[in-house]
């Protein structure tokens, strides 16, 4: 990812439009028409050698002809003329240029390549960036920049929206000019052929005038540089999208349950989930989140109370939020008798409270009053049908008055037309966000709960592989290298579950048979009953072939029914190769359920892994969840209680709940497994046997493609690095591990602040502040490293509790520009370890580090006093830098070369 040069596209000083137009309803005509008018206050020069002057400018024939060099170049002229202008323009000392041209991408230059990539070479040489082609255009309202043609302009404020699709650009302008909605810039991408989402996000993140970023998504091209800005943004402000194509099936041809039914559509959605963005619908829930999201303080659970003076509204927003996964609060009984005494002996005495229709506004203030101090309630829903007893406006002032000095959210729903808007409207100016009915109201809700569980997900950063476990990767590559070489891309039965069992997952014991009387002679072994299956390369799905038979008790039924299975298949798949048989155990665990775990190759994120319930009626059930590896057992829980049949395994009636952990910790390993071996690319296991015993898979089917790529460069997380662990002796002789810091390490950093001695504290932040803010030791902890590395020394500890845990002795981070041209350390070791080495050790592991990763050179800031610091930083070989007198010295250490 790549912000260089993104402050001439964001914040030009002058613009030239290159093809711009004197004949009206051209495109470079309503450009420079849309520049002048907008107000921008730096030169605009046209450029077209048709004209001397347009719109009462000068303009000019050539971009060398220009009185100075442009920041930023708008570029409206034929596809075929476009790739010169750039190299004109990068020639001239222009660093950036939006393409409003269609059609580079499919017309191509006279040497065969796209006339898009010709473009992306000429301007590559000077460094020059590109946003678009095929766009309308950006607009910087606070710089009063309108480089569009869009057919209205953008006001002012605090929210940028970046899309793929000019066509919506324009229906959101006009929705928003009706609502009163400002942008701090509006951003029309195109095809992104140079500037893409990661970019923008990347530099929106860090703007002080963007409070929230929105996005319409069409698709995304760099999987890992759209994460990573993405979680690193969202740590600081709300990412909301809009996602087109939510039907579309990329995986129709797909030869596993999990590749039909985990389409393309399901993976941009645990993408987004897990890279901290809130996916929404549609423009107007865009808005209403970002405005909910806004209004609102972080939700302490997600527990919601509902209260109203209509059963229905309150049983439609009920329903709407268990639809989407949402829990209702169970009210403690202290809350039902202090209710039962400032209500109607008819009200509903539950989850909704319905307060009946006649309520005046005093029940409102009671009743709410009562339930905000529920401890079992994390916020609140008031809502209200207008009625002829009291004016809408009174009750609405009622709550506004006890929702006043209550820490949880309050949401309101005063439903109807006129008869509402000055409730509304009271709402609005006392900061409560209002909906206009219950099931959007339910929606707002659970978008402010998917935001918590999104920024709550931000923090896991699972290993690259579990502790404690080792697979057999020997095992694994054997059964894949035979099969690939046989030409083919399915594993049979016996070879699935062989590799199940390189990853120690459980799965029932199969043997492979040649023919019926072989069949017979593993019958034997296994002991009966057995199940029979039919073994070929070529079928998937072998119930739908008739090659399963069931619960054959004896060696006559099993010769029997393996002759004629042999006759149907053959007669059903006269094409298919037929291996013989699989014979495995009878498995009677009645109070299981049957699930399917899967994995699948995507093309843009790369693995994934799908869970839910599974059987032969799975497709037709299409009860699944998605995450992307890799995995922990937080985030497996996670995407175990994103499905319905998580419900069931909590238990009911005389079903036993399902061993949760061990559910999870399967995840984890099918994750590790894709994760692992590029060549699997879809795999499923159902059904997966799930109960209070344990879990058992009875099939496995798995398609393998030979694949250049290896490890975890396929993974669109980058994850934790523990093979940058490693042991270091102390002066003492003690030995302390060295390692890349995680989210679970906070606590321990806390108190290693705190273990800090005063002048260390100035010297290394300049300031005799010594209280740091819990989002900025979260901060600390929780970084992405696909952009930025902190390793910390660490030891552990007992403590009287006889409990282990760990404790920092020092920390020394680097921050590294997008460009990966730069990167900024700072270092700290705990004042009583100092002296022992620990300081050089983290700085020679940070340098060895960014000097691996290409990064050209590394920096730092040393107060002018600090003698030690100096001397150390001298020692590595840094040069200092600065200005004579200043208090701080900057010191450089160049990396490569």
């Amino acid at each position: 990812m790549t912000v260089r040069n993104l402050d001439k596209l964001f914040a030009p000083k002058s613009v030239a439009v290159i093809g711009a137009s004197g004949q009206p309803a051209r495109v470079g005509n309503v450009v420079l028409a849309n520049l002048i008018r907008g107000g921008f206050a730096g030169p605009v020069w046209p450029v077209n050698p048709k004209y001397r002057t347009l719109e009462g400018l000068p303009c000019y024939a050539d971009v060398r002809a220009l009185p100075g060099t442009p920041d930023l170049a708008v570029i409206v002229v034929p596809p075929a003329a476009v790739p010169g202008q750039i190299a004109a323009l990068g020639e001239i000392g222009c660093r950036a240029a939006v393409v409003l041209t269609a059609g580079l991408s499919t017309q191509m230059a006279p040497d065969g390549r796209t006339l898009q990539q010709a473009m992306l070479d000429a301007a590559k040489p000077h460094l020059l960036r590109i946003l678009g082609p095929n766009g309308i255009g950006t607009m910087i309202p606070g710089l009063k920049l309108n480089a569009s043609f869009a057919h209205t302009e953008a006001q002012p404020g605090q929210l940028a929206f970046v899309s793929q699709s000019g066509a919506l650009c324009t229906i959101v302008l006009d929705w928003a000019r009706q609502h009163g909605i400002g942008f701090s810039h509006f951003l029309s991408v195109g095809d992104s052929a140079d500037v893409d989402f990661g970019d923008i996000i990347d530099y929106l993140a860090s703007d002080p005038q963007t409070r929230a970023i929105l996005l319409y998504i069409e698709s995304v091209k760099n999987a890992r540089k759209f994460m990573s800005a993405a979680r690193a943004a969202a740590r600081n402000k709300p990412i909301v999208a809009v996602k087109s194509g939510r039907n579309a099936r990329a995986a129709q041809a797909a030869a596993s349950h999990t590749g039909a039914l985990a389409g393309g559509d399901d993976v941009y959605t645990a993408a987004l989930s897990r890279a901290g963005i809130l996916r929404v619908d549609g423009v107007e829930e865009l808005f209403d989140t970002v405005e909910t999201l806004a209004r609102s303080r972080r939700l302490p659970g997600e527990r919601l109370a509902i209260i109203t003076n209509g059963g229905g509204p309150g049983v439609m927003a009920v329903d709407e939020l268990i639809e989407r996964g949402g829990m209702l609060a169970d009210l403690q009984s202290e809350t039902l008798a202090a209710l039962d005494k400032v209500l109607p002996p008819t009200w509903s005495h539950g989850n909704p409270v319905d307060i009946i229709g006649d309520a005046p506004s005093q029940r409102y203030t009671d009743a709410l009053k009562i339930v905000l101090a529920d401890t079992n309630v994390d916020a609140v829903l008031v809502m209200h049908a207008p009625t002829a007893i009291v004016p809408s406006l009174e009750p609405a002032q009622a709550v506004i008055a006890a929702a006043r000095n209550s820490p949880k959210n309050v949401l309101t729903c005063w439903s109807g037309g006129e008869a509402v808007q000055a409730a509304r409207r009271a709402f609005a100016e006392a900061g409560l966000v209002s909906y206009e009915t219950p099931d959007a109201a339910a929606r707002a809700f659970m978008h402010m709960v998917n935001y918590r569980r999104n920024t709550k997900n931000l923090m896991e950063i699972p290993a690259e592989l579990p502790e404690d476990f080792a697979p057999d990767h020997a095992s694994v590559r054997a059964v894949i290298g035979t099969a690939l070489a046989e030409g083919r891309s399915m594993l049979n039965e016996i070879e699935g579950k062989r590799i199940l069992a390189a990853y120690g997952i459980p799965a029932v014991a199969t043997e492979a048979a040649a023919d019926p009387a072989s069949a017979a002679v593993a019958a034997h072994r296994i002991s009966y009953p057995v199940a029979l299956k039919i073994l070929s390369p070529d079928i998937t799905h072998k119930s739908d072939v008739g090659g399963v038979a069931l619960n054959l008790s004896s060696e006559a039924e099993l010769v029997t029914a393996a002759e004629a299975m042999l006759t149907r298949v053959r007669e059903r798949r006269p094409d298919a190769r037929i291996d013989g048989f699989a014979i495995q155990a009878m498995i009677r665990r009645p109070r299981a359920h049957e699930l399917i775990v899967g994995a699948l190759t995507d093309p843009i994120f790369g693995p994934a892994i799908m869970f839910g319930q599974g059987g032969v009626g799975v497709e037709v059930i299409g009860d699944r969840a998605v995450a992307l590896p890799p995995l922990n057992m937080h985030l497996a829980l996670d995407l175990i209680d994103r499905t319905k049949v998580s419900r069931l395994m909590a238990g009911y009636r005389d079903f036993p709940p399902v061993d949760r952990n061990a559910l999870a910790a399967l995840l984890i390993r099918v994750a590790q497994m894709i994760s692992d071996h590029a060549e699997i690319a879809e795999c499923d296991i159902n059904p997966l046997y799930a109960d209070d015993q344990g879990m058992l898979a009875l099939d496995a089917r798995m398609v393998i493609r030979p694949s250049a790529v290896v490890g975890h460069d396929r993974l669109a997380i980058r994850p934790y690095p523990s093979g940058l662990e490693e042991n270091f002796t102390l002066r003492s002789g003690e030995t302390v591990l060295l390692r890349p810091v995680r989210p679970e390490d906070e606590p321990a950093h806390e108190d290693f602040v705190h273990r800090v001695s005063a002048e260390d504290f100035r010297l290394r932040f300049f300031s005799p502040l010594r209280q740091l803010p819990h989002t900025e030791m979260a901060r600390f902890t929780q970084i992405d490293y696909e952009r930025e590395m902190a390793f910390i020394a660490t030891r552990s500890v007992d403590d009287r509790s006889e409990t282990q845990h760990s404790e920092t002795l020092g920390v020394v981070r680097a921050i590294t520009d997008p460009d990966n041209l730069r990167a900024e350390f700072a270092v700290l070791v705990r004042t009583d370890m100092k002296g022992q080495g620990l300081g050089e050790a983290l700085m020679r592991k940070i340098i060895a580090y960014c000097r691996q990763r290409g990064t050209r050179e590394i920096v730092g800031d040393i107060l002018r006093e600090n003698q030690a610091m100096r001397a150390l930083a001298s020692e590595l070989g840094f040069h200092p830098v600065g200005a004579a007198g200043s208090d701080v010295l900057e010191v450089r250490l160049p990396l490569q070369g």
